[in-house]
């Protein structure tokens, strides 16, 4: 009788970052959903006598629409959902791997741009409210290092995936 494979248990890090994955997914459809509450309240508003026209529905339809945008650009990121073209369409696995690697790359530099800008805009706004609703601006302004960062270890996973195929450990 042979024995079968033990499978291998993930990493501490990747459980971890599986379970930052999931988290996100929630609340990329968490503010989805809270997104439909001001969006509609103002379309209603505009048409209607009966709801006063609410000021602070703007600021947060657009706080949430920017976290949203943001969320999801993680998530895609993480699932590697986002815009592909296969310009060489007949390449072995390890070919294949070294090109996904090229292209993680670029996911990292764009990252950084994120996490450097980012910061320094969030400095910005750190001291500062918006107009309407009287919202602290980091609030939003944080959104892109956290987004740079996420993407570091995401596509740094996926580097480090496609690296062992490139190597030959992952036939």
């Amino acid at each position: 009788m042979s024995e079968m494979p033990v499978p291998s248990t993930p990493s501490l890090w990747r459980r971890v970052s599986a379970a930052y994955a999931k988290l996100l997914e929630f609340l990329l459809a968490t503010c989805v959903g809270v997104l439909v509450v001001p969006v509609t309240l103002q379309i209603i508003s505009r048409y209607t006598p009966f709801i006063p026209s609410y000021i602070w529905t703007e600021e947060m339809a657009r706080f949430l629409f920017v976290w949203t945008i943001m969320i999801g650009a993680m998530v895609g990121v993480r699932e590697a959902q986002h815009f592909e073209v296969d310009v060489w369409p007949d390449l072995s696995r390890r070919s294949e791997a070294a090109v996904r690697i090229l292209a993680r790359l670029g996911i990292l530099a764009l990252a950084l741009v994120f996490v450097s800008a980012g910061l320094e805009f969030t400095r910005f706004a750190w001291n500062r409210t918006s107009e309407l609703a009287d919202l602290p601006l980091w609030l939003i302004h944080v959104a892109w290092p956290v987004t740079g960062v996420t993407w570091i270890v995401f596509a740094g996973e996926q580097i480090i995936d496609e690296m062992r195929i490139l190597v030959g450990a992952g036939r």
